[in-house]
């Protein structure tokens, strides 16, 4: 008997199947993140320029945290130094006082992880 037939073996296997998160594991569809994305836009644009309460997420992949120039962050914003990525993304979309205590963002957060990856898609095609 090896180890995948084993007890053992069978439970060790399901776990490492079921750590990985549901946004992780899924590719998120950019026309349904379109609509998730109506619950920032009153806050945020996806175009560079247009000042809202919030940042532009113009170019948001690939920055850091608290780094657009002209507008101003809440200190734990600039001292987090979280470069966004989907991971990232994932992350503070799900609670962003979990991630960044202090920022001044608003919003609970996005508790569903298919929200979360239809959003990130869409912001990964509309923020270039």
């Amino acid at each position: 008997m090896n180890a995948f037939t084993s007890t053992s073996g069978i439970f060790l296997l399901a776990a490492l199947c079921t750590s990985v998160t549901p946004a992780a594991a899924q590719t998120g569809d950019a026309t349904k993140g379109k609509a998730v994305f109506a619950r920032c836009a009153l806050c945020h644009d996806v175009k560079a320029g247009p000042k809202k309460m919030g940042p532009s997420l113009d170019g948001l992949f690939g920055r850091t945290s608290g780094t657009m120039a002209g507008f101003t962050y809440s200190p734990a914003m600039q001292k987090a130094k979280i470069k966004w990525d989907a991971k990232s993304l994932d992350a503070f979309l799900t609670k962003p006082t979990g991630l960044v205590p202090g920022n001044r963002m608003a919003f609970a957060g996005l508790p569903n992880a298919v929200d979360r990856a239809n959003l990130i898609a869409y912001l990964a095609t509309a923020t270039k």
